[in-house]
């Protein structure tokens, strides 16, 4: 337990996101009272004048040399002669304080120097390097490809990342790969009037053990998902008509997992696109296949025939007692054969995802994967380090996983790296989240033509997304990405259906004040 005790509460989410960063999985508490009793750090800050006060203060054991006994925070332990001491009170030591200035024309300076004070005692305390520093973030290359645009040179980038945020100098170097490629394959969006279309899907065969999106189990409506096509299509049409002249960029059937459905429901739903809006524009159509088990000859010759241009086969792991645990109810082979079966089916562009950080996964089990990926030879590859959010049920149901290990380093992640270098694919899209294992980032790998734009478009922020579907949330970008406003769907399937006229009176008022 860690203690965040603040007169001034205009920094609390950033102190509990750093704090978050170096004791992961720890809980919070903000109030005075019993919960603190529970706590091993405590927090302390508040405004005065101009000045920012900020404490950290551990709680310590104490150490008698007379009888060489040990009692930590109210606890009654056994000495050396067999008798017993009583409990002491709880006792705090400061390891660290200060002052920053408040710089009263700019909450973002204050903000950073506010961290970068944190970061420094946090240091001090644990002995921990932070590979991002004090970025915490979702989007760090959007620091990077906005200076680029700016016209700043990469050593300019490199001096501010280093200065403002400690990142380390492996973490620059990938932030400005990515942001690099990120500039050059958006220099045919366009941002001003372009926008991109998300559809969500939300069935899946089973759901996965860390998964924590809109999903439902596909058997559970069988014979009834012509109900939540009829809302969509409805969603659908108003969207095109509010649209209606301006470029759609990309189109990424999500969810879920979109071939969870039927060919004949998927082929309903890609004739209504070609039908609603203007594809010939479109510049990237993905479909998340996703699952191996969700996939089939006759699905696949479904999705070619009307032109998608890339989709997703992902395998998370290529072990299959890992694959047991998580709940992917596919096995290994059944990720092979579905990969053979798409080339074969003619696609070019297949991407796969892969977990690292998976329970009992260690390094030796993820060179395995990477080995078994290198000789299927996708066109890219992305490895998500294990983020467990609250609504997965590894997070649930987490006492029944108390004895798996949760592994990853940055030697996982440098392996990772250099077998995609090895498959001849660079960085191209990068983001992070909350409770990472390792604290380290989600990294988008592809060869030089077969990028995923939709997938950097979500990520920096510079184009409207409109999303539709149960659990879609819109964003709508405003003055170049400085304001981003979001319009969100319901997420219960039954819920959006009986409700799909709110959710376009939703998109309404959204897109009208986006235009």
């Amino acid at each position: 337990m860690i203690g965040i005790l603040l007169s001034a509460q205009s920094f609390e989410q950033d102190i509990r996101e750093l704090l978050m960063a170096f004791c992961p999985g720890q809980k919070f508490t903000h109030e005075e009272g019993e919960a603190l009793q529970e706590a091993q750090l405590i927090v302390r800050g508040g405004k005065t004048g101009g000045e920012f006060r900020l404490s950290v203060e551990r709680l310590v054991s104490r150490h008698s040399d007379q009888d060489k006994d040990i009692c930590l925070a109210g606890e009654a332990l056994d000495t050396q002669d067999g008798g017993v001491k009583p409990a002491e009170p709880r006792r705090f030591e400061t390891v660290s304080e200060g002052s920053i200035m408040v710089d009263e024309d700019s909450r973002f300076e204050t903000k950073n120097r506010i961290k970068r004070e944190l970061y420094y005692m946090m240091r001090q305390m644990t002995g921990k390097e932070l590979p991002w520093g004090t970025l915490t973030g979702i989007r760090p290359t959007k620091i990077a490809l906005t200076r680029l645009y700016e016209g700043a040179s990469e050593q300019e980038i490199h001096d501010y990342m280093k200065e403002t945020y400690f990142t380390s100098e492996e973490k620059i170097a990938l932030s400005l790969d990515v942001a690099r490629r990120e500039k050059e394959l958006l220099s045919a969006v366009d941002y001003e009037n372009g926008y991109s279309l998300y559809i969500g899907i939300p069935f899946c065969p089973t759901t996965c053990l860390y998964c924590s999106f809109t999903s439902f189990p596909i058997g559970k409506w069988q014979g009834r998902t012509g109900l939540y096509l009829n809302a969509l299509f409805q969603e659908m049409d108003y969207v095109a008509e509010k649209m209606k002249g301006r470029p759609l960029d990309t189109i990424y059937f999500g969810g879920g997992t979109p071939t969870s459905l039927s060919p004949e429901d998927l082929e309903a739903i890609l004739n209504k696109v070609e039908r609603t809006f203007p594809i010939d524009q479109v510049k990237e159509f993905t479909v998340e296949a996703g699952r191996p088990d969700s996939i089939t000859r006759e699905k696949l010759e479904v999705l070619r025939k009307h032109g998608i241009t890339r989709i997703s086969i992902n395998p998370q792991t290529m072990k299959q007692e890992t694959l047991d645990i998580i709940g992917r109810r596919h096995t290994v082979d059944e990720t092979k054969q579905a990969f053979a079966l798409a080339r074969e089916c003619g696609f070019d562009n297949i991407n796969m995802d892969l977990i690292v950080g998976l329970p009992g996964e260690d390094c030796k089990m993820v060179e395995h994967t990477l080995d078994e990926v290198k000789a299927l030879a996708p066109d890219s590859v992305t490895v998500h380090s294990l983020a467990v959010k609250r609504a997965a049920r590894l997070n649930i149901f987490k006492d029944r996983y108390q004895e798996m290990t949760f592994e990853n380093n940055q030697e996982i992640m440098d392996m990772t790296m250099r077998t995609a270098c090895e498959m001849d694919m660079g960085p191209y899209y990068l983001y992070r989240q909350k409770n990472m294992k390792g604290n380290f980032e989600n990294v988008g790998y592809a060869k030089v033509d077969k990028a995923g734009i939709y997938n950097i478009l979500i990520m920096e922020e510079k184009q409207p997304i409109i999303a539709l579907g149960a659990g879609g949330s819109s964003k709508l970008v405003f003055d170049h990405g400085k304001r981003i406003e979001r319009v969100e769907n319901v997420k219960d399937v039954t819920n959006y259906i009986e409700r799909i006229d709110e959710m376009i009176e939703r998109k309404r008022k959204g897109i009208n004040t986006w235009l």
